[in-house]
């Protein structure tokens, strides 16, 4: 389902980041691949039978008429497989992530959707996920601070039982800038060099309970920030939409994804370590069409 939009700050947010990249002057094919989009996050409960038994959204008041409409339509109609602790049913309360996209229709509106969703550990037992001990941010690329050019890094991290990692991919890099594919694959290759490099430092404790305790290596997505804003001006953005240009995805090929068709590691918020696969699944789609 798609609710239709004025055209207002959406296109205030594309435009800034087109103008914003003037210095490159990209061309109309890179710059049609921005996209206006706003992570909204939530609680969500799910029964014994995999059905929403409720949900709420953070800061409901910050965000757009028009969004919590769309979220509120779609998400009673979602069916989770249901979530199974020592062999029986249970049910589960944990953290939502909704990443809505706009795309525009004409130079008065914009239509919305729903194109990924997140979720949270499905036990919500701290002790069954491996926990980070030393994650140092990456250095910012010289030429990419120079440029102006800021993005965010979605890695894959394998971690052995010694806590140490041993491999790491990059799963897809979003840029908030506009230049031509050569540029912006090399500004992409920037953010991803500094990002492999310091995340092949970092060290995790493994598990202490649960089936994962028994794993000889746990695989975790990272969301790594390159970004010349305060960090606590994240939370002042809550409810407004973000330009930026995303990256192709690569797929995890250590570890089978179990969190469902409808997940993408841009509904991950920077700033911490999530195992893969651990989030509820969702079986439906994510609105109706």
């Amino acid at each position: 389902m798609n609710i239709r939009i004025g055209a207002g700050a959406v296109f205030v947010a594309m435009s800034l980041l087109a103008s914003a990249a003037a210095f490159a002057a990209g061309p109309g094919a890179v710059r049609k691949q921005i996209e206006a989009s706003m992570l909204v996050t939530g609680k969500i409960q799910v029964d014994t039978s995999g059905k929403v038994a409720g949900f709420s959204l953070d800061e409901k008041d910050k965000l757009p008429e028009g969004v919590v409409s769309l979220i509120g339509t779609a998400v009673p109609t979602w069916r989770f497989e249901p979530v199974l602790i020592d062999g029986k049913a249970a049910n589960v309360a944990t953290d939502m992530n909704i990443r809505v996209v706009a795309k525009k229709v004409d130079k008065d509106s914009f239509t919305i959707t729903i194109r990924s969703a997140g979720f949270g550990d499905r036990t919500g037992n701290p002790e069954e996920r491996p926990r980070p001990v030393s994650m140092e941010p990456p250095r910012y690329p010289d030429s990419a601070a120079r440029n102006g050019v800021s993005g965010t890094v979605y890695l894959l991290v394998r971690a052995g039982r010694d806590g140490k990692v041993s491999d790491v991919l990059v799963e897809q890099v979003n840029l908030k800038a506009v230049a031509d594919d050569t540029t912006m694959a090399r500004w992409r290759r920037m953010f991803e060099d500094a990002s492999v490099w310091q995340a092949k430092r970092w060290t995790f404790a493994p598990p202490t309970e649960g089936d994962d305790a028994r794993s000889d290596f746990w695989v975790l997505r990272v969301p790594v920030m390159f970004s010349f804003d305060d960090p606590r001006s994240a939370k002042a953005a809550y409810g407004r939409w973000e330009a930026y240009v995303p990256g192709p995805r690569q797929a995890n090929p250590w570890k089978e994804d179990k969190e469902g068709a409808a997940f993408s590691p841009d509904t991950l918020a920077p700033g911490g370590a999530y195992l893969a696969g651990s989030g509820l699944k969702l079986l439906t789609q994510l609105s109706e069409n």
